[in-house]
Order: C-alpha cells, then structure tokens, then sequence
C-alpha cells in the first residue's frame, strides 16, 4: 500500500489548483517573520492557536484566534508570530464567488467556519468538487461571504518619517514616550509629526497609541492574563475602566475573547 502523500506547506503549490478553494497547515514558533510577499489568489489567513500580526502597506491588524484576515489576490502582506502558531490558509480563486470581501478586512470565525476549514484540511487538494469536500468547499465560501467584519485595523502612514514612528510603536505598544520623544527617530519636529499623524491615519497620536495597545493587549486576553493586569499594563487604574475603553474601541469587552478551543 502506497503512502499518503505529504500536504505541501508552500504556498506556491496552491495557486494554480485547478478547485476554486485549496487549504494548507503550516506551523510556526513566535518570533518567526514572514517577509512582505503577496499570492496571485485571494487569501484567507487564520490562527487555530496563537497570534498573528498581519501588516500591509496601509493598514496593520493583530488577529488571536476565532479571527482571520482575508486579503484579496496581489495584496502585499507581511506577517508576524506571536506564540507557537498553527496557521491554516485558504487560497481562493477570483471567480469562486461574487460577494468575497473587495478589500483586506479581519473576519469573525464562527465555530462552523472553524470546523469547516479543518475539514477542509483532511481532504485531497485536488478534492472532487460533487462529493464531501466539494460541500464543504461551498459552505466555507458561503461563511466567508457572510462572516461580520471587524474594526480591528490600525491604519498605517506613507510618509517615510512618520512610518518609522509608528513601526517603532508596533513593535513596542508599552512605550511611554510622548510625541516629543519620537522626534528624533523621525527626524521631524512635533507639530509635524502631529500634522502626519492626523493627515496620514486620520487618528490622533494619543488614539493611534491607544489603539495600537488595546490591539496588542488582544495578546495577553487570549494568552489567559488576568484583565487587572492587563489593565494596568495599558495604564488603567482599574479592570473596569480598561473594559469600558477596550469596549469603545474594539467593539467588545475583553472577556469576549476568552473562548477555550482545542488546538487542530
């Protein structure tokens, strides 16, 4: 008896699949970088376990898990591990359906979108598009399609000053410096770097901080820290006051995040 062929964990594999939906698994430890590279197909990127910081030339998003980040065809796209990662990847044809999202956003994943992307997994790349995976092909292109889209984006700036600030602040959300302190990493001054900040993000320095520490506090929620020092971590003086910012800016409370899954 042969063996089972071995499922490729490159990406390039997938994209002439003659099947409007091919699926990978592949494995990364934290620290581990993807440089900026993009697909000829659409891309579905989701972490059963771990999180993921997904960063494009305009926007940034760190997505735990029961999120994923879809990225339309030709959209360059570099990835950060945070944590032992198990990432499973939908790549998906232009064509496969009309109503897929236009533009990269970050989607909710419902329990049955989950179970059906492992699914998929089990199944022969080149699947018969009649039987089992073929169903399971089309109810996934259909979770997709309708799956809530979430404001969890951190839009990033063009201007080569400003882009060395807010990378700097990606990398290290605790930072305490005020804007004065990024004026030499810049090399602007601080009215200008206030005036980017507003013209490149349409978001303040302050709320862009913000934003960027309730996103990487999203981390820690997921990793089982206890929100009090979660809280405290981000400058809170209190679990409730944290909870009721996060919420405002989220779009939920932190223990919204708190949902137990076992790993694939």
């Amino acid at each position: 008896m042969s063996k089972p062929r071995v499922r490729s964990s490159d990406a390039d594999d997938y994209q002439g699949v003659p099947r409007p939906l091919a699926a990978m698994a592949k494995s990364f430890a934290g620290g581990f970088e993807i440089e900026p590279h993009q697909h000829p197909r659409d891309q579905l990127v989701y972490a059963v376990t771990g999180v993921m910081r997904v960063r494009t030339e305009r926007e940034a998003w760190i997505v735990p898990p029961d999120r994923a980040v879809y990225l339309p065809a030709h959209t360059v796209h570099a990835i950060s591990i945070h944590g032992r990662v198990e990432m499973r990847t939908l790549y998906i044809a232009g064509d496969a359906r009309a109503d897929l999202p236009p533009t990269p956003t970050v989607l909710e994943v419902s329990g049955l979108l989950r179970e059906l992307v492992l699914a998929m997994i089990e199944e022969p790349v080149i699947y018969d598009e009649k039987g089992r995976a073929g169903a399971v092909a089309f109810l996934i292109l259909a979770e997709i399609a309708r799956a809530r889209r979430l404001s969890l984006v951190i839009p990033m700036p063009r201007d080569p000053r400003l882009l060395r600030v807010c990378t700097a602040l990606l990398a290290d959300p605790a930072s305490r410096q005020t804007l004065e302190g990024w004026v030499d990493t810049a090399g602007a001054s601080v009215r200008t770097l206030a005036r980017l900040f507003e013209a490149e993000t349409a978001l303040s320095f302050a709320v862009w901080r913000q934003r960027v520490r309730f996103h990487n506090a999203l981390e820690a929620i997921v990793a089982g820290t206890p929100i009090s020092q979660v809280a405290a971590r981000n400058g809170y003086h209190s679990s409730s006051a944290f909870s009721a910012a996060f919420r405002k800016v989220m779009g939920q409370v932190p223990s919204s995040l708190r949902v137990d899954r076992p790993a694939a």
